[in-house]
This record gives C-alpha cells, structure tokens and sequence, in this order.
C-alpha cells in the first residue's frame, strides 16, 4: 500500500505516562477543552468467557494531550458519559464497533458524534478494513509494538510495554485524522465518513434487538413460517439468557441447535432429547421451558413475522453479478472499495426489492457517485 501523505505532525511518545485517577479530575479536564476540538478514544477489554465485554483501560487524548484512565474514574464520571453522548465533540476512533459495544453495555450510553477513521481511510484511498498499526507504519513510518495485545487489562498494575502500546493506540489517531480530512476534501467526500461512522454505530445498536436476532441464522432460511416462528421464539430466549448469566452465546445453545429444534419443533422432553447435538444437562436445566416456548410459538399469529432471507436463486445470482459489475466500476473508478460502497448483502437486497428507488443505503454520499451506473442498474433489474 503506497499512500502519499500531506505535512501531517505526529506528537513525539510522551516521556512519562500520565494518569487520571479521580472523576474530577477527568471531568475538569473535559471542561476546559475548547468546543469543537476532537477527542482521540480507545479502550481495551476482556471478552473471553463473558456475554458483556469487562473493561480494563480507557484512552482518551485532545488537545495534545494523552491520558490512561481506569474503568472506575470513567464509570464515575458524568462528564465522560456526557461527551461521548455529544454530537458536538467528535470522538475519533479506529474500528468502534467493538468500543461501542462496551460504552453501550457498560456506560448505557449510545455514543454520538463518533468518527471510525478506518472508515474514514477507506473513502480516502487507503482500501478496506486497513489495520490500525499498518496505516500508521505506511503513513508516518513508525512501527508499533503489538505483542501485548491479548495481555490481561484487568488486572493492575499494568506492565510499561502496556501502558506504551495503550498511548500508541491513541497518539497516532489525529494524524491519521488529518490526512484522512486531507483525502476526503481531495475527493469531496467531507461528510461522507461522518455520515457512514454515525449509520455505521446506529445500526449495531439496532441489531442488540433480540426479537430480531434469528434474522442473523440465514441457515434457518428452510424453515417454514411456523418453524421459524419458534427459531425466533427460541433465539429471544437464548439473548435473554446469555445476559442473565454473563456468557457467550454458545456456551449456552449454538445456533445450529436451535435451527435444529425449531424445524423439529418437538413436543416432549424425549423427543427435544432426541434432536442430535443437545446436550442433556440443557434438556434437564431448561427442557420443559424449551417446550413451552416451542407450543407458545406455533400457537402465534405468524401473519407480521419478518420471513429469514433466502439466497438468491441461480437467475438471481446472475443479475447479482452483472449488478455488481456496474458497482465494481464506480467503484475502481472513485478507489472506494466495493464492501465499503455496496456491502454484499445491500447488493442482494437491491435484487430482491428488484429497483434501488427508495433504498435509504443508496442515498447520501453514495447517490452522487452512483449517478452515471443508476440508469443501467434499473435496466438490468427491469429485465
């Protein structure tokens, strides 16, 4: 990857490492920062036999300033779950989905004003999903240590090698910033990375619906309405209970056993203990329970139930790719990568509805720059 990068300042590694330890003092200093100037962000967390993500560190810089934070002074202080809840403060991260998660779950807060400069890079040329450190290397040609990625965060005190690596996650965040505004305005793209960064973070929070989480099993797409009913009764149920007891998801019943048991829908304990892969202390712990909501749900009305989608058949898969044709196309031609500018599954769903007209994905940035492919698109679906 061979990037071109404008006169960008990188803050030198600081000599010490600096600390906030009292609420207060993280919330004074959130208030002396001027309005409008960008706060770097970044956290680390344990997330091995948990449903909830645990933190262990908090990152967070602005105004040519880094600091570490434990997760008690942040949880403590109203001023930090204030600005991540600002519109006005951009927050700048590199691939959020995961810090999101952990500020919703943990700080109950749906963070705003949030720009994921890695998507950022990818609208300005830098292709798709580019890792944080190989940016860093490729733009500034700094390389970072990651060998304590995977190290515990939970624990304290942290090693020195953690507390470097912690400061190198943020340090670099602003320059990467800066070229990545740099590239946009060459290409007229300022808003676009806003735009797609607060989409991209109002979504994940959407799909935590866990009514809508059998949507996810497109393995289940051959179960008929009642079946997948049930799946869906079933999948509720799992969320629900993946919560309650802190764990991930398949350490309490994996997905391709609840497909199982919603397309055998069984009526009894013997035969829920027949259906192969269930584990019988899950038939003895939850069985009956299991029962209940398989009669609950094939008693329901089904009429409203959003049906699992299919894949596309052989004629359909030969539209999808005369479609995508013309995205690849705009998509070579504007050096935006295709997964960031028609992700596989909006591109099967523009030939499942059959038109583009009135997809809300297509609108905004990207309605400019598919302009010139529109008209060929719609003739290709028409046909």
């Amino acid at each position: 990857m061979t990037l071109s990068a404008p006169a960008v300042t990188v803050p030198p590694a600081p000599d010490t490492v600096r600390w906030i330890r009292e609420p207060d003092t993280l919330d004074n200093w959130l208030d002396a920062l001027e309005p409008g100037v960008p706060v770097v962000l970044d956290t680390e967390f344990e997330r091995v036999s948990t449903f909830y993500p645990i933190p262990g560190l908090v990152q967070l810089g602005g105004g040519g300033e880094f600091w570490l934070i434990d997760p008690d002074v942040a949880e403590a202080s109203e001023r930090f779950r204030a600005m991540l809840a600002d519109s006005q403060r951009p927050k700048l991260l590199y691939a959020m989905s995961e810090d999101l998660e952990l500020f919703r779950h943990w700080l109950d807060v749906m963070p705003k004003g949030v720009l994921d400069l890695q998507i950022g890079a990818a609208l300005a040329g830098a292709g798709f999903s580019v890792g944080y450190a190989r940016l860093v290397e490729t733009l500034f040609g700094e390389t970072l240590d990651k060998s304590v990625t995977r190290s515990d965060w939970v624990a304290r005190p942290l090693s020195p090698e953690q507390e470097r690596y912690a400061l190198d996650d943020i340090r670099f965040l602003q320059p990467v910033y800066e070229w990545v505004c740099h590239g946009l305005r060459q290409r007229g793209l300022q808003q676009a990375m806003a735009d797609e960064s607060q989409r991209f973070a109002d979504e994940a929070a959407s799909l935590e619906d866990a009514g809508q989480h059998y949507l996810k099993l497109r393995g289940g797409w051959t179960l008929n309405r009642e079946q997948q009913a049930v799946l869906q009764a079933l999948v509720v149920w799992r969320e629900q209970e993946c919560r309650r007891l802190d764990r991930p998801r398949n350490r309490v019943l994996n997905d391709g056993l609840l497909i199982a048991i919603a397309e055998r829908c069984p009526g009894s304990l013997r035969a829920l203990n027949d259906v192969q892969g269930v584990p019988g202390g899950i038939v003895k712990r939850y069985g009956e329970h299991l029962l209940e909501l398989v009669r609950g749900a094939r008693e329901a009305d089904h009429t409203d139930l959003k049906p699992i989608p299919r894949p596309l058949t052989r004629d359909q898969q030969a539209l999808f790719k005369k479609v995508k044709r013309c995205f690849r196309k705009v998509a070579d031609d504007t050096d935006i990568p295709i997964e960031l500018l028609a992700p596989r599954k909006r591109l099967e769903g523009v030939i499942e509805d059959g038109t583009m007209a009135g997809n809300p994905f297509f609108e905004g940035w990207r309605r400019d720059i598919l302009a010139p492919v529109v008209p060929e698109i719609e003739e290709l679906l028409a046909q």
